[in-house]
């Protein structure tokens, strides 16, 4: 059975850091291109960042190049999200996603889903 737990969310500082985990279990994880994705309230859920299952290919959204890092550990079955300079529009439950083949952006590519973690961000 495929688990994805995230981990690392939860009351951020504005203009602060955010450092968020995806531990993932019952997959073959180098087999999979990972994602984070967001929604906040009464909005569509939208892709943060993706990651090819090599670490080679890297996709991160408008909303958030130039101030997130998506990496992997294939060793430790492990994503992780980076991300600076938060602001209010950064608030939303964040997911990790897994999803055989190459990066895509749309949710529908993503069969494999985490719970989610609430990230909040305070003046």
């Amino acid at each position: 059975q495929v688990q994805l737990v995230e981990s690392g969310g939860g009351l951020v500082q504005a203009g602060g850091s955010l450092s968020l985990s995806c531990a993932a279990s019952g997959l073959t994880f180098s087999d999979y291109a990972m994602a984070w994705f967001r929604q906040a309230p009464g909005k569509e859920r939208d892709i943060v960042a993706a990651i090819h299952r090599s670490g080679d290919h890297l996709y991160y959204g408008d909303s958030v190049k130039g101030r997130a890092i998506i990496s992997r550990d294939n060793a430790k079955n492990t994503a992780y999200l980076q991300m600076n300079h938060l602001t209010h529009e950064d608030k939303a439950i964040y997911s990790c996603a897994a999803g055989l083949g190459i990066v895509v952006v749309h949710p529908d590519g993503y069969p494999c889903w985490g719970q989610g973690t609430q990230v909040t961000v305070r003046s």
